[in-house]
């Protein structure tokens, strides 16, 4: 299985070899992937550093920061987002995730999640050399049932299946080794690329 950060900003995936968690690269040696998607006139979707570059260009053609929208209404978005630089919308049953306008289509923060999430499979599957369908996936401790589940769903859209869904502050503090049977007072803090949280063990 892999291991995925899908970051706010950036994202990276992982496997461990060894017991020791090995980062998987481009072919340039990059790490991290932009959490960035473009969707261009003829269908074709690009993620990461070229879709990043595009923003200038054709604003309207790019989505970055979808993380902040999974799960989330209309009213929430209100509160949490701020201005946005894209067309959101509420769901047409009513009370149900927004949906955003972006190149002349109509998409949830879910499927624009998976197409973040395919780019990610598919840099594993380059790197590994075979299939990568099963993941563990952090998600930030604040993120409630809904928002959950539609990383679950991008999952799955993404031809992955999840695992666990690991805390990031509790990601941090099995990396940091409080999984063997120590004890004490702990602050992980996460300064993030779209939230900074402190979380205590």
């Amino acid at each position: 299985a892999i291991g995925i950060d899908l970051g706010t900003t950036n994202s990276v995936v992982a496997i461990s070899r060894e017991s020791k968690a090995e980062v998987l690269r481009d072919m340039d040696g990059h790490a991290l992937i932009p959490s960035v998607v473009l969707y261009h006139d003829d269908g074709l979707v690009t993620v990461g550093r070229k879709a990043r570059e595009a923003i200038l260009e054709t604003p309207d053609h790019v989505v970055s920061s979808i993380k902040r929208l999974m799960g989330r209404g209309l009213e929430d978005v209100k509160s949490v987002a701020g201005t946005l630089p894209y067309t959101v919308e509420a769901a047409p049953e009513g009370g149900g995730m927004v949906r955003l306008k972006v190149a002349g289509r109509v998409m949830t923060p879910v499927e624009i999640s998976a197409d973040i999430l395919r780019a990610i499979k598919a840099r594993a599957e380059a790197a590994l050399g075979k299939n990568a369908d099963r993941a563990v996936v952090t998600v930030p401790a604040y993120f409630d049932d809904s928002a959950r589940t539609a990383t679950k769903d991008a999952a799955r859209l993404a031809g992955l299946e999840v695992l666990r869904l690991v805390n990031e502050p509790t990601a941090a503090a099995l990396a940091y080794g409080l999984d063997t049977a120590v004890e004490g007072l702990y602050a992980v803090y996460d300064l993030g690329g779209g939230t900074f949280d402190i979380s205590v063990l």
